[in-house]
């Protein structure tokens, strides 16, 4: 399986704006800038989380984006799967119950597929919002920015 550039940079956009969103929205030129991505590309992102309901706009002065969600509540699964669609590597129709495959009663590799998906869906979906903002923060601490950091 291989991830696009919606999912990897909506990933890092969307942890941009759980560590700032805090105290008021973000715009969508700060979460570029701390990012180094396009606004127009980010717009597009924004837009297909807001309507998985993973964020929400806020308009007016001081506008921008805010989690729709606590960070606790939304997994890299939801993230995923709201810019990238199904995360099954694996397409079988002998896995779904009205698949059209001939093999489907003697086949024995749909068990192998099966177990890749569910060991793929378990994976993102049980890593959440609030560790991947805490990891984030951690590295911020051990580098050469250190503003912000308890010590």
């Amino acid at each position: 399986m291989k991830l696009s550039t919606k999912g990897r940079y909506g990933l890092r956009a969307l942890i941009d704006l759980a560590q700032y969103s805090a105290e008021a929205p973000v715009s969508i030129t700060s979460i570029s800038a701390r990012q180094d991505l396009s606004e127009r590309y980010l717009e597009q992102l924004m837009s297909m989380l807001k309507k998985a309901g993973l964020v929400r706009s806020v308009r007016g002065a001081g506008g921008g984006y805010v989690l729709a969600k606590d960070m606790a509540e939304i997994s890299v699964g939801d993230v995923l799967r709201a810019l990238e669609g199904s995360l099954e590597p694996v397409e079988c129709a002998g896995l779904e119950p009205d698949g059209e495959c001939k093999a489907s009663d003697h086949c024995v590799t749909k068990y192998v597929w099966q177990r890749i998906n569910d060991s793929i869906s378990r994976t993102v979906d049980e890593i959440r919002l609030d560790q991947l903002v805490e990891e984030s923060r951690k590295k911020q601490c051990t580098g050469p920015e250190r503003a912000g950091c308890k010590n």
